[in-house]
C-alpha cells in the first residue's frame, strides 16, 4: 500500500513538471527554422516536438517494411518460417529473457522469482519441454510439490522428456508421501531406461520399504546386470533379501516355500550368519540335520558367532551334556583362539558340570574382555565349584555394569538391535548391521547370559537347578551392594 501511494506521488510529480516545461517553453516564444531542399518551415516549440516523434514514427516504419520485405524475399525462396519468425520475434525475445532470468533466479536459489520469470516464458515462447522442466524444478524448490507435479505431467507428452518427466513425477509423489505411486512409476521408469542407476537405487529402497522382496530381488539382478554391483556383493544382498521373503513366506504359513527360500539364501551368501541359522532350522524342519550341520560349520568358519552356537544345538536335542560338548569341538577346533570359541567351551563344560575345566576353557578373558557374558560365565563356575554367595554376587555385580560385547550394530547409523534384521529400525538403510562392538554400553543384548540355556537345554535335573541358582542370583545383585571378585 506505501509503495503504491509513493509511485501515485511521483507520478503527479512528474505530470506537472511536464506540465509546467511545456507551459514555460511556450512562452519563451522560440521557433524551429526547418528547411526540406527549396521549402522552409517555422515551427513553434510544440510543433517541433510533433515533428520529431513523426519522424522517428516514420522511421521505424520505414525499418520494419525493410525487414518485412527481407522476410518475403526469404519465403519466396523456400524459408517456410521466416514471415511467422519476423511477426514473432519481438515475442520470442521477451520470452527468451525470461527464460534466462528464471535459470539465473534458479540459479541463485530466488525459486520464487524463477517461477515468476518461468511463467513468463511459457506463455511467450513455444517450447514447452523447456518451460515446464523449469517452472516444475522451481515449484519444486520452493517446495509446491503440487504445481511441480503438475509441469512434470506436461513433459510426459513428448518422448524426449519422457523420462525426465516420470523422474520429476516420482520425486513428487514422494514428497506428497505417495510412496505406492511413486514405486509404480519407478517401475515404469526402469523399464524405460534399465540401466540408470539412480532410478535402481529409488526403485530398490522403495521395494524394500514396502516388503516387496520379489520385486527387489529383480530390480538388484537388474542393477548387477547393468554393471553397478559387484557379483559378491550382489551375492550377499540377493541372500539378504531371499531371507526376507522367506520371512514373509513363513508368516503367511507357506512353509515348505519358506523353507526353499532360507536354503537358497544361505547357497547364495554361506557366511551370511541370518541365512546359516535359517537354513538350518529349514534342513532340520526336513529331516536333514547333516546338511544343517554343514551349513552352520561353513558359516562358522567365516566368523564364529552365538546365533550359529544356539542353531547348531538345536540339531540335537536329545543329547547327554557331554555328547554335546563333544559334537562341538568341531566347531570350537576351527577358531580355537577366538573369544566366542572360549566362552561357548567354558558354558559346554558347565553344563557338563565340569567346572575346573571350564575355568581354564575361559582363561584370562574374563580380564582382557570382561563383558557381561564372560562375567556372567565366570559366576557360574564359581558357584559350581562352591564359592560364597557373596562372591557369586560380586561377579553379577560387575556383569551389570560391564560393556556388552559384540552386538547386531548399524553401519550407518550406530543403531543397535536385538536381533539381525535387513532394514534398520532408526535410519532405514538395507543390509548395514554388522556383528560388532556397539559404541557404548547402551541397547539391548542379542546373546550374552541368554545364550547359556539355548546351548544346555536339555542338561540333567541337578545341573538345571544349578543354572537356574545362577540366574536368580544375577537378579538379587541388581538390589545387593557389589563385593570385589575372589
Amino acid at each position: 500500500m506505501f509503495w503504491t501511494l509513493i509511485k501515485l506521488l511521483v507520478f503527479v510529480v512528474a505530470v506537472i513538471g511536464l506540465a509546467y516545461g511545456a507551459g514555460a517553453l511556450m512562452d519563451s516564444g522560440q521557433t524551429v527554422g526547418l528547411r526540406i531542399l527549396d521549402m522552409e518551415f517555422t515551427l513553434g516549440p510544440i510543433q517541433a516536438i510533433i515533428a520529431f516523434v513523426v519522424f522517428l514514427v516514420a522511421l521505424w516504419l520505414v525499418l520494419k517494411a525493410i525487414s518485412l520485405s527481407l522476410a518475403l524475399l526469404h519465403f519466396m525462396n523456400g524459408d517456410e518460417t521466416a514471415i511467422r519468425r519476423f511477426f514473432m520475434r519481438n515475442r520470442e525475445k521477451r520470452g527468451l529473457d525470461a527464460l534466462l532470468g528464471a535459470m539465473l533466479a534458479q540459479s541463485t536459489g530466488d525459486s520464487k522469482t524463477a517461477m515468476v520469470k518461468a511463467e513468463k516464458a511459457h506463455k511467450l515462447l513455444n517450447r514447452p519441454i523447456m518451460t515446464n522442466l523449469l517452472i516444475a524444478q522451481a515449484a519444486e524448490a520452493k517446495g509446491n510439490n503440487a504445481l511441480a507435479l503438475e509441469h512434470y505431467k506436461g513433459l510426459l507428452d513428448d518422448p524426449r522428456s519422457r523420462f525426465v518427466g516420470v523422474q520429476g513425477l516420482i520425486r513428487a509423489e514422494l514428497a506428497l508421501g505417495e510412496t505406492e505411486k511413486a514405486r509404480a512409476l519407478a517401475v515404469k521408469a526402469l523399464e524405460m531406461q534399465p540401466a540408470h542407476e539412480p532410478t535402481q537405487n529409488t526403485l530398490l529402497k522403495l521395494q524394500t520399504e514396502a516388503e516387496d522382496w520379489r520385486g527387489a530381488r529383480k530390480t538388484l539382478e537388474t542393477k548387477k546386470s547393468s554393471g553397478h554391483l559387484p557379483r559378491d556383493v550382489y551375492r550377499r544382498r540377493d541372500a539378504v533379501l531371499a531371507l526376507q521373503e522367506s520371512d514373509a513366506l513363513a508368516a503367511k504359513d507357506e512353509l515348505p516355500r519358506a523353507r526353499d527360500a532360507a536354503i537358497e539364501a544361505n547357497r547364495l551368501s554361506p557366511d551370511l550368519v541370518p541365512a546359516a541359522v535359517a537354513a538350518a532350522h529349514a534342513l532340520v524342519a526336513q529331516g536333514k540335520g547333516t546338511y544343517a550341520a554343514r551349513a552352520i560349520k561353513r558359516a562358522w568358519k567365516a566368523a564364529p558367532h552365538p546365533e550359529l552356537a544356539a542353531a547348531f544345538a538345536a540339531i540335537e536335542k536329545g543329547e547327554t551334556p557331554r555328547q554335546r560338548l563333544s559334537r562341538f569341538q568341531k566347531l570350537i577346533k576351527m577358531h580355537p583362539d577366538s573369544d566366542e570359541s572360549r566362552l561357548l567351551q567354558a558354558e559346554l563344560l558347565i553344563a557338563a558340570e565340569d567346572f575346573p575345566a571350564a575355568r581354564r576353557a575361559l582363561g584370562d578373558l574374563f580380564e582382557t574382555r570382561p563383558t557381561v557374558r564372560a562375567l556372567t560365565v565366570m559366576a557360574a563356575i564359581e558357584r559350581g565349584e562352591g564359592a560364597d554367595d557373596a562372591v557369586v554376587r560380586g561377579w553379577l555385580a560387575r556383569a551389570l555394569t560391564a560393556p556388552r560385547g559384540p552386538q547386531w550394530v548399524c553401519s550407518n547409523c550406530q543403531h543397535v538391535h536385538a536381533s539381525w534384521q535387513a532394514i534398520c529400525d532408526n535410519c532405514s538403510a538395507f543390509d548395514t548391521l554388522e556383528w560388532r562392538d556397539a559404541p557404548d554400553s547402551a541397547g539391548p543384548s542379542a546373546t550374552q547370559t541368554e545364550l547359556l540355556p539355548l546351548i544346555v537345554g536339555s542338561l540333567p535335573k541337578p545341573a538345571a537347578e544349578a543354572d537356574a541358582e545362577v540366574i536368580d542370583a544375577a537378579t538379587q545383585a541388581a538390589d545387593a551392594p557389589a563385593e570385589k571378585p575372589a
